[in-house]
């Protein structure tokens, strides 16, 4: 058993010491959207390319019909200027047109709104996550009910981990591929926001409420983002870097990280209780 141990322990250590390559994370003069990394964010993607389908049809009309206009109606043109006060089927058409353009935007809107906010069944691990100034919190009530902390790492310990700059973190929220997870979010002071651009969610963390989203992560990565709300200071220093791992891998860490942080929540009633010590000698 404790050579079985042992070797979950260095499997779920090499795991987390190599980040590996990054699945997702901003990139210096990226224009568009990081690479969709769930299926919820590749129907963002579509509903985004569809917008801008529609928006540039409606510009370069609206373009077509001023130029036209201003050829057609200038004064050289048309040295007397029509006496036209009304249309009835110019503003029908106006009317219309914009209600039926609204629509097509709307359907498809409505149903990704429903299909994100909609937690699906079969749900297979859930996670809480608690925003702090200026950290995040994560418990794994499914796997021993451990504990531990996320905070922003140094400038020179990113670049030892080989973390990006202001998005590493000192721990990863390690979750396995393929895997229905739902995420379980609140505050402890202020309002904060969890969010992975890749996977496509974003959802407040607010004080004596609990919030949630899910994800579906097909691909091994890490995957990164950062809290989105203004909740103070440090609001820019609050990274959130997610491992997508094998359930292999999963499962190791898992062992590793019971053990790991077990012996630093043990810690913690011990160091508060000589601090109230110290506090009244």
């Amino acid at each position: 058993m404790v050579k079985h141990l042992s070797r979950l322990g260095v499997m779920a250590a090499s795991l987390l010491a190599a980040p590996g390559a990054f699945a997702a994370q901003p990139e210096p003069w990226a224009v568009g959207m990081q690479p969709a990394a769930t299926e919820k964010m590749q129907h963002i993607e579509n509903f985004h390319t569809m917008l801008l389908v529609i928006i540039t049809a409606v510009t370069l009309f609206v373009l077509a019909l001023l130029i036209w206009v201003m050829i057609r109606y200038n004064r050289r043109a048309n040295p007397v200027p029509s006496k036209t006060a009304h249309n009835t089927l110019i503003e029908v058409v106006w009317t219309v047109v914009p209600v039926v353009i609204l629509v097509v935007i709307a359907i498809p809107s409505f149903k990704l709104l429903y299909a994100n906010e909609k937690v699906p069944p079969g749900i297979e691990l859930t996670i809480k996550a608690i925003g702090k100034q200026w950290f995040w919190t994560y418990e794994y009530p499914d796997n021993g009910n451990f504990t531990f902390d996320a905070t922003m790492l140094s400038d020179a310990d990113a670049a030892a981990a080989g973390q990006p700059r202001l998005l590493g973190a000192s721990e990863f929220v390690v979750v396995p591929e393929d895997t229905k997870v739902r995420l379980i979010v609140t505050a402890a002071d202020v309002i904060h926001a969890w969010t992975i651009p890749a996977f496509g969610v974003k959802v407040d963390a607010v004080p004596g409420r609990l919030n949630e989203l899910w994800f579906e992560a097909p691909e091994p990565g890490v995957y990164y983002g950062q809290c989105s709300e203004l909740c103070g200071a440090n609001h820019a220093f609050m990274p959130i870097a997610v491992k997508v791992v094998t359930k292999a891998e999963y499962a190791a860490w898992v062992e590793q990280a019971k053990q790991k942080f077990a012996s630093v929540d043990d810690a913690q009633p011990a160091a508060v209780a000589s601090a109230d010590t110290a506090a009244v000698r």
